[in-house]
């Protein structure tokens, strides 16, 4: 909800206060976000007065509702009274903002935005070149504006909710969201009735729209605020209207900005490379500035993922302030948190501007991307738990949303780009014996596509690998009882292709100029519509060819030269940024057409792993790293901002293609079912013991998919996770052992997020062990010969006798297992295994999972 008093606003959600207020200079101060101003039954009272049908009737005057407001006005002074800043004067010397108010130093203010050259010496928000040459600013409060509902962008994705009681809005919005599997009338009405008795008097969506105006330029700033009650969400943006005569330039426009009234936070970012993403990096700032930035790739991506975290020093996964902040744009981007001696701290976030630029024109206005923030006095899991609500309920969107993803096979590391129609079947046949739902033909099936330095651009079946096309292949597919997809690269383009020596100015590259490709490959100018167009019809056209569920969108490379060909020189810093213009349009428009394909964004693996994507695309490869160890790792790094419905993970062979590292086949898949889940190796090669594992975790997968993909993510001490669904009547939890000692028998599994009250069922999934995993310890058996270890009589002997690993089972409350947890059985430690269900082996590379069901 918004209130306002007399220039004062409060931004309220269920747990967190976010307040500000207009200076008598007319400068924003920005008084308080984070935890609650206000008790949890004065927030139900004002929820219940405000959203009620009474209070929304015209001309209603009841004493009751004046008294409300009156006790809200006084309520709102209050909290200015007590938390704005008293100076007699500004101290030092430091720039005094004006002779009629001497006392406001904007160096030592607390600003909702910021610019340059009235004293404020910080980061700036704002920073223009106007036609004088000059670089001041001075945005002032005009007006503001309370409004149901979310004003869309016209160039930029953005988050998205309803109108506080317009079912009709509701059911128009969510037709195609909605109506996946029920295409009768009476069920669909149903889903829509169920969705809009869902929304909560909380959940009712306002936004505040503040009008700030520079006079000495004519340039009128807005800055939109949405709020998200039920997720603990407020989102920030801007839009820079250029009401003069002359054309300004814009160096820097952010979209958010905290001033936090202490120094020594930590900066919490999250950095990395290709097939090692993710790695979290906490940086204390006392003073100075720390940054994470993605400067010039020309995505957000491997090296800085834009999600960031603000903490005190002390924060744990459970206990402490955390503020987690993001931003909905793909492209270059910028967070940094300074402090100064004033004991001030300065979050600040938006478009990088090392690579950006903008030429404002008289009339015209420039959109800033839309930033995410949330608040959590409970630590990071309460922090990540409100930030995957709101990305689940307001960025993902479409019919994929809320369903369950297939169980895939993806044909890459089976075969690479060499592959025929009968291999790929064979592949598939063997897929549908194990349970497998989707089929994906990854890189290699168009144009003359047999490496990587060819064809990327020309869309069109390759006759020699598919003398039947993707319709003839698919349809042989979905005859085995499975879903069709495929992989393209629609943004990249090869020299040796007939797209380029058709179109070689389509090509980002400096004319005339050598030009540095990265994996043999150029970027395709989607700044330019005659390529958007290209690229919408294209991939239109292969959509349509075949029956299509599933389309992998990968992008393999980062830019090296910015230019386009169709821009002016003195425009050349703009061409970034019109690129990610340009891809939301096609991400739009493809999206639109064919809404019943599950879209899944690749970048190389796990860079544009961020919100403008799954505005349009519900899930992400998260690396091309599936190490199952490396994984685990770079999944947890995502868990902090992004939710695992949103995370692609797959197993893959062993020795690991990226590492060379050997995981047992259990413990690959106890990592990668924490997400949308897969396989990536060849089927056809694994032996009858390997293919009746995995057709039992597909088994398994299936019964728990709901709670792996959908279910609230908590993490827990020594890397383990678990995921808990929403009633926390099912749970599942992680086990990994990345390091096995001697004489360590007894393990501690302490839960969280389950209900205290109830008593759970519980169990582990259950593993076979192999006889070889005891080595020449088989001969410690009482065996009446002795048994060469890997010799005949021992390989022998494992393919007919297998160990008896641990079976957990008992009955506890959640309580319990919230405060102190499950001392696990036993496990081999050096001596004794009883091979009777009640020890089990636990060795370096292996893992459980653990189940609680309510009973």
């Amino acid at each position: 909800m918004i209130l306002s008093k007399d220039n004062i606003f409060l931004l309220q959600t269920r747990n967190t206060s976010y307040l500000f207020s207009v200076m008598k200079s007319g400068h924003l101060e920005h008084l308080h976000y984070g935890k609650s101003l206000m008790t949890e039954k004065m927030y139900e009272n004002l929820v219940d007065n405000l959203f009620s049908k009474d209070s929304n009737k015209d001309g209603d005057t009841t004493s009751d509702k004046a008294d409300n407001k009156r006790k809200i006005d006084i309520f709102l002074e209050g909290c200015k009274e007590a938390l704005s800043e008293k100076h007699s004067f500004a101290s030092g010397n430091a720039i005094n903002y004006s002779d009629e108010f001497g006392n406001i130093a904007l160096e030592n203010t607390s600003l909702e935005i910021s610019s340059v050259g009235k004293g404020d010496i910080r980061d700036p928000f704002v920073l223009i070149t106007h036609t004088d040459g000059s670089i001041t600013s001075d945005f002032l409060f005009e007006k503001a504006e309370i409004v149901d509902g979310i004003e869309k962008m016209e160039t930029l994705p953005c988050s998205y909710g309803y109108k506080a009681g317009n079912k009709e809005k509701v059911k128009e919005e969510n037709k195609a969201e909605y109506t996946v599997e029920n295409k009768e009338e009476n069920r669909e009405d149903k889903k829509i009735g169920n969705i809009y008795e869902s929304m909560k008097k909380a959940d009712q969506i306002q936004h505040l729209k503040v009008t700030l105006v520079d006079k000495e330029y004519n340039l009128r700033l807005y800055l939109y605020y949405n709020v998200y009650p039920d997720c603990d969400v407020i989102t920030k943006r801007c839009v820079l209207v250029n009401d003069s005569k002359e054309t300004v330039h814009i160096d820097r426009l952010m979209s958010n900005q905290i001033d936090f009234h202490k120094s020594g936070l930590v900066f919490a970012s999250f950095h990395g490379r290709w097939a090692d993403e993710m790695s979290m990096v906490e940086t204390v700032c006392d003073g100075g500035r720390v940054v994470s930035e993605e400067m010039a790739a020309g995505e957000s991506g491997s090296r800085s993922n834009p999600f960031v975290m603000v903490m005190d020093k002390d924060t744990t996964q459970d206990f402490g302030d955390c503020y987690g902040f993001n931003l909905i744009y793909s492209g270059n981007h910028y967070e940094a948190l300074s402090s100064n001696g004033y004991d001030k701290s300065r979050f600040i976030s938006g478009i990088s501007p090392m690579t950006f630029g903008w030429k404002l024109e008289p009339l015209n206005k420039f959109e800033a991307p839309e930033a995410v923030m949330t608040f959590s006095v409970n630590g990071k899991n309460k922090m990540s738990y409100n930030m995957h609500s709101f990305v689940r309920k307001h960025i993902v969107r479409g019919r994929w949303r809320d369903k369950e993803r297939p169980v895939l096979v993806n044909s890459w590391e089976a075969s690479y780009m060499n592959f025929n129609e009968k291999s790929l079947l064979k592949l598939a046949k063997e897929a549908a014996n194990l349970g497998i739902e989707l089929f994906v033909l990854d890189d290699g099936w168009f144009g003359q596509r047999d490496d990587d330095k060819k064809s990327l651009g020309d869309w069109h079946e390759n006759r020699r690998k598919l003398p039947n096309g993707l319709k003839g292949l698919s349809k042989k597919v979905r005859e085995l009882g499975l879903l069709f997809g495929i992989w393209v690269e629609p943004e990249m383009v090869n020299e040796d292709s007939d797209l380029y020596r058709k179109h070689p100015s389509w090509a980002v590259k400096v004319k005339s100029h050598h030009h540095s490709k990265g994996r043999n490959q150029m970027n395709l100018d989607i700044s330019r519509i005659d390529v958007q167009d290209y690229i919408i019809e294209s991939m239109s056209k292969v959509f349509k060819s075949a029956d299509i569920s599933y389309v992998k969108w990968d992008m393999n490379r980062i830019f090296s030269d910015y230019y386009s060909a169709a821009l002016p020189n003195d425009r050349q810093d703009e061409f970034i940024h019109r690129y990610y213009i340009g891809l939301y349009r096609i991400m739009d428009e493809l999206t639109s057409r064919f809404p019943d394909i599950l879209f899944e964004g690749c970048s190389a693996g796990g860079n544009r792993f961020d919100l403008g994507i799954l505005s349009y695309f519900p899930q992400i490869w998260g690396s091309d790293d599936t190490d199952a160890f490396c994984r685990a790792r770079i999944q947890r790094g995502y868990s902090y901002g992004y939710p695992q419905s949103c995370m692609g993970a797959h197993v893959s062979a062993t020795p690991n293609h990226q590492t060379l590292n050997s995981v047992p086949l259990d413990t690959r898949f106890n990592v990668a079912a924490f997400g949308c889940f897969g396989y990536e190796l060849n089927l056809c090669d694994l032996s009858l013991p390997e293919k009746k594992e995995i057709a039992s975790q597909i088994a398994f997968y299936k019964e728990w998919r709901r709670v792996f993909q959908f279910g609230n993510l908590i993490r827990l001490e020594d890397e383990r996770i678990m995921a808990v669904d929403d009633k926390k009547e099912r749970a599942i939890a992680l086990l990994l052992q990345r390091d096995s000692r001697p004489n360590r028998d007894i393990t501690t599994y302490k839960m969280s997020g389950l209900d205290n009250d109830a008593i759970y069922h519980f169990t582990n999934r259950y593993v076979n062990i192999d006889l070889k995993a005891m080595g020449s310890l088989i001969n410690t058996m009482n065996l009446p010969i002795h048994v060469k270890q890997d010799g005949v009589i021992h390989t022998i002997a494992n393919s007919i006798v297998t160990l008896k690993n641990e079976e957990e089972d008992c009955k506890v409350s959640g309580c319990v297992l919230n405060s102190v947890g499950v001392r696990l059985l036993p496990k081999f430690s050096g001596i004794g295994f009883g091979n009777d269900g009640k020890t089990g082996i636990l060795r370096t590379g292996d893992s459980r999972l653990y189940m609680m069901q309510k009973i």
